[in-house]
């Protein structure tokens, strides 16, 4: 499986070692950088582009890493086509993909562990989409937001 995985500063250290692991497990990584750590970078450098590669489906997944995570998952979702999450449970890291089509996970790397980032990464990635009418129907939805073709403030 081809997937990419960036990170600013914050996540600089947590994704140098996810690369690594998955590497040797056998993904294909494509690194979106930072290549290098420096205290001044912004996360949307690196998201950015990661989150345009999954919604061109130029990477099947992504893996997004900042400080807390959350300015990666913001970043993430706004390209169209791309669902992020913030994910700090094996629970979340599966469930997003299966109902959600979660492409994107998102850690905190500085309040996430290696250990559990290792896991959190795994599950997402071995993770499939139930394709079940009721989830499709939803991302249906999401999609027309996207687009223009729905009020947002009107439930169907």
């Amino acid at each position: 499986m081809k997937i990419g995985i960036a990170a600013d500063h914050g996540g600089f250290d947590l994704k140098e070692k996810l690369a690594a692991i998955l590497s040797k497990k056998g993904y294909e990584v494509t690194d979106f950088g930072a290549a290098t750590f420096d205290p001044e970078d912004d996360y949307p450098d690196f998201v950015i582009p990661l989150a345009r590669a999954v919604s061109a489906r130029e990477v099947e997944k992504g893996i997004a890493v900042c400080g807390s995570g959350v300015g990666a998952c913001v970043a993430a979702n706004k390209v169209p086509g791309v669902r992020a999450s913030l994910v700090q449970d094996s629970y979340s890291a599966h469930q997003g993909v299966e109902d959600d089509d979660m492409n994107v996970i998102c850690l905190g790397g500085r309040v996430t562990g290696e250990a559990l980032a290792q896991e959190l990464a795994l599950v997402f990635l071995q993770a499939s989409f139930k394709n079940e009418e009721r989830f499709r129907r939803r991302l249906e939805k999401i999609r027309d937001l996207e687009e223009g073709r729905q009020d947002p403030h009107r439930a169907s």
